[in-house]
């Protein structure tokens, strides 16, 4: 793309204040849009990352949203739209509640959290991005990228079902949605990360989990947060542009 018109193409990111999030941010702003930086809490991981996005000469800001929160979606995109031209949005907030276990210790509260961020999450970024780029009500088109994950393929038992059926969810959206939008000249696509060097164990408690799922990767190795980034910037490029309702998955073969 032109550097001009690159400048006023804005990416909202949700949940880009850290790991693969604040990669794709990374990655966007390299290659050549503007981002919106988005957090729920962590405003000094989401500064960060602006002031990478300004020191390679970047245009970024941090926003502040929580996306289970139906109004202050809509303020995240009001504030991105005062950027520029809204291109695409990246579904990339999400959370395991910080707990590892059978899904019948998960407390309640955890589970209704994980619930309202990974999937009305979603659905509320996804509502409002469409209502603002579809051709049908006036927009230009753009993309919507969601992040899901491979534990949909086994469901992680003892470990994280209440998050791997979040994002079946994310799957089945994206199909859906997809197709319901595809003459609206919007593109709908999910990256689905595998085993990431993320602090997502580490939250959970198992920060040796990555090293001891490495072997059973056929590549050897967990992804890195800039492989999965890859991903995603592929897919909102126009080498893309007939590929709407995939599900990627960014697993080394798992």
């Amino acid at each position: 793309m032109a550097a001009e018109e690159a400048a006023a193409s804005v990416v909202i990111v949700t949940g880009a204040s850290r790991g693969i999030g604040a990669a794709i941010a990374l990655g966007a702003a390299a290659a050549g849009y503007a981002v919106a930086v988005n957090y729920a809490a962590d405003a000094s991981g989401a500064r960060d990352v602006v002031a990478r996005i300004h020191a390679m000469g970047g245009q970024a800001e941090a926003i502040q949203a929580d996306v289970s929160r139906p109004a202050q979606v809509v303020a995240l995109f009001e504030a991105a739209a005062a950027m520029g031209r809204l291109i695409a949005v990246v579904n990339n907030a999400g959370i395991t509640g910080n707990h590892i276990g059978r899904l019948s210790d998960v407390p309640t509260t955890t589970v209704q959290r994980v619930v309202d961020v990974n999937v009305a999450g979603v659905l509320f970024v996804s509502q409002e991005a469409v209502r603002r780029l579809s051709t049908g009500n006036g927009g230009a088109g753009g993309s919507i990228i969601n992040i899901s994950s491979t534990a949909t393929k086994a469901g992680s038992p003892g470990t994280w079902v209440h998050y791997a059926a979040t994002k079946g969810a994310v799957d089945v959206l994206t199909t859906g949605l997809a197709a319901e939008v595809a003459g609206e000249g919007i593109r709908v696509n999910c990256v689905a990360p595998g085993s990431t060097n993320t602090g997502l164990h580490a939250a959970a408690g198992m920060p040796d989990r990555i090293e001891r799922l490495s072997p059973t990767i056929p590549m050897g190795r967990a992804a890195e947060p800039e492989e999965v980034a890859a991903a995603v910037l592929w897919l909102l490029s126009d080498e893309a542009a007939y590929i709407t309702g995939a599900v990627l998955p960014v697993s080394g073969g798992r």
